[in-house]
């Protein structure tokens, strides 16, 4: 900006300029002053509620909440003054006063907000021991716990539901001390139209929200010695797995991951993206079926589960244009129990499934009772990248110091495009991959869609391929979603093939994935950093394109004869049905 457009301000005696729309947060985090905060998220709870963040500002009578004052010409701001401690710490002490400081036992110790304040701020006694109300646990959903005892009504939960999801399942009820953040008519969160994506759980400061966990059942599955027990790892997993034992955001942790897993017990460790490859044969032959027979267009992917459930609540009337593509972890457990079974020697039953995903929703996917083609449940268990991280620490595995290790034959071989399913147009560009070379009939050398990639919350391409306008769509984040699909409905826009993601940034920033302080995610993009080991992933990997995968021509060769066939369908795919917006018990 020019110096025009900037205005002067006075931070701690800094004198600094900063452009005019700034807060004095943001301002102060530009000079690297840091101000606390607990309610704050930049661009999704931008409310001063908490007021962990007063300032002193001249002129003004009172403490200033930092995150919503704005900046004006000739501010002056001290941010630790006697009066500013005083008032952080006094903040601080009444919200511990009602709250359940088991500290010890609970999922987020180590890396809770509240505690770190408390560490930070000199907290060493409770001088205001409130009234403690205990209220019921709902842990009746099978992706997401909800501990109404440990809520701080900072509203972070309830803004990201509403303002980034469109979902809205979770608000304020109730007002003054009986207030608690719940669904309406403090039903169970499985009570209403919830979609299990887990952001709610990925902005929560403390452990009011958590992940269902189901690894004492992975645990005494490992423990079997007549069960065979498989894992399998979603793309978004090795990117986002090093930051639970302290590597940098982004980064690539692969080998160690496969290590891990084999040292925790299981007897075969399988790469997901192999049937994210079977996922684009089945995907792409049904879109070009769909094209080239005037089917129900615009086709739209199917492999997001948070997605699929809203999209049976908002949207029946697109339920026809699903892909009936199961999500590529569905897809690899009815392979695994059923060619995989029969090359292996093993009684199906005997198999033991677990999926290590970057979701919650798939938790709920999981238990779907369409996903068991084989007769069996295709996964039996899924857990998410941070239960596969609280495992590996319960074993005391020195994960750093871990040597690097490759995927299980014979499903372990995956290509590029299988990797990227984990970030926003990923899935698309996959896809195009394969299409387009199907069409050709000739190998495609510029095979990178930057056109689809990217954090912006609908993406649309218009791709040439072979004689074919191809228009297509991506959203990520279901408001983002909801407002692609509205503007179907009205005839505003028109598509082919549209990619839809329920988690913003896509799997990379899913529900299951390690959580991060707001003083991260406020100023860092998570899904940019993240989404860039896999596009680094994907060009080192010598197959870029799924078609190509040896893997996958081997199972259509030996067992599933060709895409789209029936012996595919009746394993690869499924069905999907109308919920009720507002269901009851």
């Amino acid at each position: 900006m020019k110096d025009m457009e900037m205005v002067n301000i006075t931070i701690d005696n800094r004198k600094m300029q900063v452009p005019p729309d700034y807060t004095i947060l943001e301002a102060a985090r530009q000079a690297n002053i840091d101000i606390p905060t607990l309610c704050y998220l930049k661009g999704i709870n931008e409310i001063g509620a908490c007021r962990m963040c007063v300032v002193e500002v001249k002129g003004t009578r009172s403490l200033q909440a930092a995150c919503v004052y704005p900046v004006s010409e000739g501010l002056e701001v001290l941010t630790h003054t006697p009066a500013v401690r005083e008032a952080r710490k006094l903040t601080l002490e009444l919200i511990l006063s009602n709250h359940d400081r088991s500290c010890l036992t609970c999922v987020r110790s180590g890396n809770c907000e509240l505690q770190k304040l408390s560490e930070e701020l000199n907290v060493d006694e409770i001088r205001f021991e409130g009234e403690t109300v205990h209220y019921p646990l709902d842990d009746f959903s099978p992706s997401i716990v909800r501990d109404p005892n440990k809520c701080i009504l900072c509203r972070r939960c309830v803004s990201m539901c509403k303002n980034v999801q469109g979902v809205s399942v979770i608000d304020a009820m109730e007002r003054g001390f009986a207030t608690t953040i719940s669904p309406a008519f403090n039903k169970s969160i499985n009570e209403v139209p919830c979609v299990n994506c887990g952001q709610c759980i990925a902005v929560c400061p403390v452990g009011a929200l958590r992940e269902k966990d189901d690894t004492d059942k992975v645990w005494q599955a490992l423990a079997d010695p007549d069960i065979h027990v498989v894992v399998q790892t979603a793309p978004a997993v090795r990117v986002a797995l090093g930051e639970e034992f302290g590597y940098p955001i982004g980064s690539r942790v692969t080998g160690n991951m496969v290590s891990a897993l084999r040292r925790l017990g299981f007897d075969k460790v399988f790469d997901t993206d192999t049937a994210a490859d079977l996922t684009i044969m089945e995907e792409g032959t049904e879109l070009l079926d769909r094209i080239k027979n005037a089917g129900k267009l615009p086709l739209i992917t199917s492999c997001s589960p948070g997605w699929i459930k809203f999209c049976e609540h908002n949207y029946p009337e697109f339920l026809d244009n699903l892909s009936s593509c199961k999500s590529p972890h569905q897809m690899f457990g009815a392979v695994l129990k059923s060619y995989y079974a029969q090359k292996s020697g093993i009684d199906p039953s005997k198999i033991f499934v677990v999926s290590i995903m970057p979701c919650t929703a798939k938790k709920y996917e999981a238990q779907r009772p369409e996903l068991s083609s084989t007769g069996y449940p295709d996964v039996d268990v899924v857990l998410t990248t941070r239960e596969l991280a609280r495992m590996i620490k319960e074993a005391r595995i020195d994960f750093k110091n871990l040597p690097d290790e490759t995927f299980d034959d014979p499903m372990g071989e995956a290509t590029g495009a299988g990797v990227i399913f984990g970030a926003t147009g990923g899935v698309m560009e996959a896809a195009l991959r394969t299409v387009a070379e199907i069409l050709s009939g000739k190998s495609v050398d510029n095979f990178e869609y930057n056109q689809v990639r990217g954090t912006e919350g609908i993406k649309e391409a218009t791709i040439e391929l072979e004689g074919i306008t191809l228009k297509a769509a991506v959203a990520h984040g279901l408001k983002n979603a909801r407002e692609l699909l509205d503007k179907i409905k009205k005839g505003e826009a028109e598509y082919h093939f549209i990619e839809i993601m329920a988690c913003p940034g896509g799997c990379v920033t899913g529900g299951g994935q390690p959580i991060q302080p707001s003083g991260v995610t406020s100023w860092t993009n998570l899904s940019e950093e993240r989404a860039k080991a896999i596009y680094e992933e994907d060009r080192s990997l010598p197959i870029r394109k799924s078609h190509e995968n040896p893997k996958v021509k081997m199972l259509y060769d030996e067992y599933f004869e060709k895409p789209g066939g029936q012996k595919a369908h009746e394993l690869l795919h499924t069905h999907y049905q109308k919920r009720d917006k507002y269901p009851e018990k």
